[in-house]
């Protein structure tokens, strides 16, 4: 496990099951600027690890690429920053794999948060998630997110909770994941 910055709080972002626009399961590419987003957002608010989700191979390899080159290459010394935010990312599997390695990690089992654009049956409001985050030290929660066009609803199904979607007056809701994670991480966890 990576140094602990914020020791209840994790987050993965899921390329496995994701969904198309026309609704099939899909796996989705790890894109460079979710990898850079992602990471840096996470870093600054204290998020203890960021797992990058994927069962490809060639996804893996590109993503330690990117990693790599920021954590230890030309980029360390060029961006001690970015080097800091680089350095919490893991890259596993599958979400399974994620809970398995908070636990290794000496926690107990951690509570899944998905978060979806759309409203669900049981979501969670962002009140009740803070309150659940500040109120037990113990407790691990992982924040979910999904690629593409969101999570597959099998992986939705197996979360314990479902954060309540980001609501606008416009009507336009189609934001990106990087958008989408910082947006939420200032909800949650934002010095107000």
């Amino acid at each position: 496990m990576k140094k602990s910055y914020r020791r209840n709080l994790y987050l993965a972002l899921i390329h496995h099951p994701v969904v198309n626009k026309q609704g099939d399961i899909i796996a989705s590419a790890v894109t460079n600027l979710d990898l850079h987003d992602i990471a840096r957002a996470s870093r600054t608010f204290g998020v203890n690890t960021f797992y990058v989700v994927t069962p490809l191979n060639d996804q893996k390899i590109l993503a330690q690429r990117i990693i790599s080159h920021w954590t230890s290459g030309g980029g360390a010394a060029y961006n001690p920053s970015r080097k800091q935010a680089f350095d919490q990312i893991e890259i596993v599997d599958s979400l399974k794999d994620v809970v398995d390695d908070i636990e290794k990690g000496g926690c107990v089992r951690p509570k899944t948060v998905a978060t979806c654009a759309k409203e669900q049956d049981r979501s969670i409001g962002y009140k009740q998630f803070c309150d659940m985050l500040r109120a037990d030290d113990e407790s691990a929660y992982v924040l979910v997110f999904g690629t593409a066009w969101g999570l597959a609803e099998s992986l939705m199904s197996e979360t314990d909770y479902i954060l309540e979607p980001i609501r606008s007056d416009t009507g336009y809701n189609h934001l990106s994941v990087r958008s989408a994670v910082s947006i939420i991480l200032d909800r949650l966890v934002g010095d107000r």
